[in-house]
């Protein structure tokens, strides 16, 4: 009995140790490939959305581009301001760093495989509150942020620590609440068997059919959820509001240089690599194939890694995108939307779905209610809902900003009651 929790706690598969260790190779060197090509993937898309050219001098298609950055970086010169926490202030970028990896050990990179006759998952460990467990370590990241900002001595540092610590505690909780609608489904908590779980297909007014119920549409309203938050997690645009240039300089990286300001650069985007291979575990059936090549050899071993690869490219444009097209949000606006749109919208989104499960549970055979169909009509239903309260809350925001006069009414306005500062008496003696 204790040796096997021992083996499911640690995850492993009885594998030899050479597979242990190529295993822990590619799960070290994949996001850090992840972040080197999203560095030059985010600057050649934003250049083709502004009608530029984007980098193309470092090598062809300026693919050594990040490769001059990391170097010209690594060799900048590494300065610490006086009277800063030393310990801390070195510390911070790596706590932000570490946690971006630690994820990737229990991300079901494929299918099983076969590697000189042992056959294993890709996949370097499995644990039985994995998602519980992703959602520590991605909380873990932001106080790498938090302690930055507290161990400089910039007081836009500290401003840009403070919104983190804000942003995080607004944001954490709507995505905690979307992975647990994922959970109730799936009913574990394992990374494995929540993309297995994804893997059976619709079955619609009876009729089997091929298409896979993924996360992302039977649990749609979760799946916009996440990817609102997942966005302010990683401190992206436009919830970049710890970092934003055009109020703090620089944010909780001021007072960085060097190879410490190298490793928050790589660590946000290790972070946006690592949230995506989570939203693609989550909600886009992992390394599951895609309709209609699900169910066919294409959905077989080591296939599922390329699927797993292009599903999580497919993410990271959506954070490029994102940052092309919105533009940032203000603080107040960000908080409004972490506790008045995701926070109500997550938590009504689980109670449906914990009612829906219960009455499916105890439904009969054969009952409209162990259709999917039903649970797509209620899918629609909640979005329809969805919308209507973001509608309300845009009617709200709009009315507060409608000026209580127009243009047309200047003219005929008495300058004495006109909406302006009164100048002093001496003042018109002068103007006069």
């Amino acid at each position: 009995m204790n040796e096997h929790v021992a083996d499911a706690a640690i995850g492993m598969w009885q594998d030899p140790w050479w597979i242990l260790l190529i295993k822990t190779i590619v799960v070290f060197a994949l996001p850090l490939m992840f972040a080197i090509v999203t560095v030059w993937y985010e600057r050649r898309a934003l250049a083709f959305m502004q009608s530029r050219l984007g980098p193309n001098m470092a090598g062809p298609l300026g693919l050594l581009q990040p490769v001059s950055d990391g170097v010209k970086t690594i060799f900048k010169e590494d300065f610490m301001p006086a009277g800063v926490d030393k310990m801390v202030f070195t510390l911070a970028p790596f706590i932000t760093g570490v946690a971006a990896f630690t994820t990737w050990s229990i991300m079901p990179l494929g299918g099983t495989v076969t590697i000189a006759g042992h056959e294993t998952p890709i996949q370097l460990g499995d644990l039985p509150v994995g998602a519980l467990f992703a959602l520590a370590v991605a909380g873990v990241g932001t106080y790498g942020i938090v302690l930055a900002g507290w161990a400089s001595t910039s007081r836009y540092s500290l401003l840009g620590g403070l919104r983190a610590a804000a942003q995080m505690i607004s944001y954490e909780i709507s995505m905690g609440l979307a992975v647990v609608t994922v959970v109730l489904v799936a009913h574990t908590m394992s990374m494995q068997h929540i993309v297995l779980s994804q893997g059976r297909t619709l079955t619609l007014f009876g009729f089997e059919t091929s298409l896979p119920a993924w996360n992302a549409l039977m649990l749609a309203p979760a799946f916009f959820v996440f990817c609102v938050t997942m966005l302010a997690e990683a401190n992206r645009a436009p919830f970049d509001m710890p970092e934003c240039e055009s109020e703090l300089v620089g944010g909780y990286g001021t007072d960085y240089s060097g190879f410490r300001f190298a490793m928050f650069y790589l660590g946000e985007y290790i972070n946006m690599g690592t949230l995506s291979a989570l939203c693609t575990t989550f909600f886009l059936g992992g390394f599951g194939a895609p309709w209609p090549l699900n169910g066919t050899f294409l959905d077989e071993g080591a296939w599922g890694f390329v699927w797993f690869l292009l599903k999580v490219l497919v993410m990271l444009f959506f954070f490029i995108w994102v940052r092309g097209t919105v533009p940032r949000y203000r603080y107040d606006q960000l908080m409004d939307v972490g506790w008045k749109t995701a926070l109500p919208l997550a938590l009504g989104f689980l109670m449906v779905v914990g009612i829906y499960l219960k009455a499916r549970a105890l439904a009969p055979e054969g009952s409209f209610l162990r259709d999917d169909a039903c649970h797509l009509l209620i899918i629609a239903a909640y979005l329809a809902f969805g919308y209507a309260y973001l509608a309300i809350q845009r009617r709200r925001v709009e009315a507060k900003l409608t000026p209580s006069f127009t243009m047309a009414d200047a003219a005929t306005l008495d300058p004495a009651t006109f909406p302006l500062p009164r100048l002093a008496a001496a003042t018109r003696k002068d103007l006069s």
